[in-house]
C-alpha cells in the first residue's frame, strides 16, 4: 500500500503534489486544508482521510478536529495541532488512551518530523502550501513501512535536512 501525507495546503494544491502523489492508495491531509475544493481535487488522485486545522475553524467540509483510519493494517491518529511528540497537547494523549494508533500524523508547525516517541511513530510531512520562512515545501509518501519526505522543489530539499525533527531538539 502506498500512502500520501500532506498538511497545511491554505487552499493551494500545488502541481507538484500530483506527480508526488501518482499511483497512491490513500491520502491523509493533516489540516489547515483552506477549503473543500482541495479535498475535492485530492479525492480525485485517491480516498482521502483528512482533519481541519485551525485556519478552517477545525471543520471543513467532512474533515473534523481528528480523524482516525487503519490502511494496511497501521492505525493511523490524525490532529491538526500535536505541540510536541514528546509532550503531546493532553487531548491527544487522552485519545491516544483511549484507542491506540501506530502513527499520529500532525501539522501546524510547517516543520518536517518523523519519530518514534514511546512506540507511537509521529509524522509531520511539513507544509504543501504557501511557502513559509525557510521551511520545506513537502509531503511525505509511506510505501511497506517506510516514510519518506519528498521535497516538492529544489529549495526545499535543504530546508527538508535543516528542519528534520526540530521539534524535538533541545527536550
Amino acid at each position: 500500500m502506498r500512502i500520501g501525507v500532506l498538511s497545511d495546503t491554505h487552499g493551494l494544491l500545488r502541481p507538484e503534489v500530483y506527480a508526488a502523489f501518482a499511483g497512491v492508495d490513500h491520502i491523509l491531509h493533516a489540516g489547515d486544508i483552506g477549503s473543500t475544493e482541495v479535498l475535492d481535487e485530492l479525492r480525485a488522485i485517491a480516498p482521502v482521510t483528512a482533519v481541519a486545522g485551525n485556519i478552517d475553524g477545525f471543520v471543513c467540509g467532512d474533515a473534523g478536529e481528528t480523524a482516525r483510519v487503519t490502511l494496511g493494517g497501521v492505525r493511523f491518529f490524525l490532529t491538526h495541532i500535536l505541540d510536541r511528540p514528546h509532550q503531546p497537547r493532553r487531548e491527544v494523549l487522552e485519545d491516544l488512551r483511549r484507542a491506540p494508533a501506530d502513527v499520529v500524523v500532525f501539522g501546524h508547525s510547517h516543520l518536517p518530523h518523523d519519530e518514534t516517541c514511546n512506540a507511537i511513530r509521529y509524522l509531520n510531512p511539513a507544509s504543501a502550501g504557501p511557502r513559509r520562512f525557510d521551511y520545506p515545501v513537502s509531503v511525505a509518501l509511506i510505501e511497506d513501512g517506510k516514510i519518506r519526505h519528498v521535497a516538492l522543489d529544489a529549495r526545499s530539499q535543504a530546508g527538508l535536512a535543516k528542519h528534520m525533527n526540530q521539534l524535538s531538539r533541545n527536550q
